[in-house]
């Protein structure tokens, strides 16, 4: 909790105390998170089962960022000292937790009405769309089709998520950090938006198609957090304009950054040896590929400082069989693995 309320942005304080009972339970996190006002403390009294899927979109996010970032000098660490250091920084690091988390959210609170667990929501509604051409399968030229099944609603995840996270940073929008958290959030609910895809299944006798049914669903969130990686990869440093109000590419004849685009202001620390002042925790004593040339090689992941490689014993369930109805028994069994770490 002293963690939540120390940090400079309250939702991503809350991102990662998803560890605690606290972050899974609405009434707690509005009762305890004082910060909160205006339209999130608005979501805390009216609507707390819509906050209860904030977390769970914030853990969502969690699990997504550290896939990501497994093979990296940082490695999205859940260590709150060092991660606070982070979020006080417009690095690219924390332009991909603001993206990642609102993201999250939308994904979550979209997938909680397509299941029937919120009352303010379901699927989504079709009579005002406009039938796009779906995606043609083999045999299915000429086939009649209609609007039907559970679409996801991603507007109403898209907005609540909007409500939620861009709160606090609109006080201040005419501040340059202000901005660049902003356009991150947008960046990450677009990912979800803009990437929905049309599912159809066929009906008629025989196995014949003679109508589809089509709707529209979200992008797994895997794909979610591929696409936010590759726009960390090409994310665009910014400056702010003489206004206050506007965000300037910087360099010689770069595009401005699209809504899609990550931004940041500052360059990211080497992450090579921990460091309170930058949030880095270092790399020593990481695992690494000795034979492989990306980020998890053991020569970029170390830093060029080398590695050692130990003999582990660790202990995997094996021989799992499966029991009638409804239980599965293993065995635990001893593996050595050769690791490379870090020195």
């Amino acid at each position: 909790l002293f963690f939540i309320l120390l940090c400079p942005a309250n939702i991503i304080g809350l991102w990662w105390a998803v560890g605690s009972p606290l972050v899974m339970d609405p009434n707690s996190i509005c009762r305890k998170t004082k910060r909160l006002a205006g339209k999130q403390a608005e979501l805390c009294q009216l609507e707390p089962e819509i906050v209860q899927e904030v977390a769970k979109g914030t853990k969502l996010g969690v699990r997504e960022c550290q896939y990501q970032f497994r093979f990296r000098r940082w490695n999205c660490t859940s260590h709150s000292k060092y991660f606070g250091k982070i979020l006080q920084q417009d690095i690219r690091e924390t332009a991909f937790v603001y993206a990642i988390t609102a993201a999250g959210v939308s994904h979550a609170i979209t997938q909680a009405c397509s299941m029937g667990e919120l009352l303010q929501c379901g699927c989504e509604p079709t009579r005002s769309r406009a039938p796009p051409s779906p995606t043609a399968g083999p045999g299915t030229e000429g086939t009649a089709w209609e609007w039907g099944g559970c679409g996801d609603d991603v507007q109403f995840g898209y907005e609540k998520s909007q409500q939620f996270m861009d709160a606090k940073s609109k006080k201040g929008k005419n501040d340059i950090r202000a901005l660049i958290d902003l356009h991150n959030n947008e960046a990450g609910r677009l990912a979800v938006r803009s990437y929905m895809r049309t599912e159809c299944k066929c009906h008629g006798l025989s196995g014949s198609c003679t109508l589809r049914t089509c709707w529209r669903k979200m992008p797994h969130f895997r794909e979610v957090g591929d696409r936010l990686l590759e726009r960390f990869n090409g994310a665009f440093k910014v400056m702010g304009g003489n206004d206050g109000k506007t965000l300037i590419p910087v360099g010689d004849n770069i595009k401005p950054p699209d809504k899609q685009d990550l931004i940041y202001s500052a360059d990211s620390p080497d992450f090579c040896s921990a460091n309170r002042k930058t949030g880095s925790l270092g790399t020593r004593g990481r695992v690494c590929n000795s034979t492989a040339m990306d980020t998890s090689g053991c020569d970029l992941l170390c830093c060029g400082r080398g590695h050692r490689d130990e003999t582990v014993v660790l202990e995997e369930n094996c021989l799992c069989r499966f029991h009638w109805c409804c239980v599965v028994q293993c065995r635990k069994c001893s593996v050595r693995q050769e690791l490379s770490l870090c020195v």
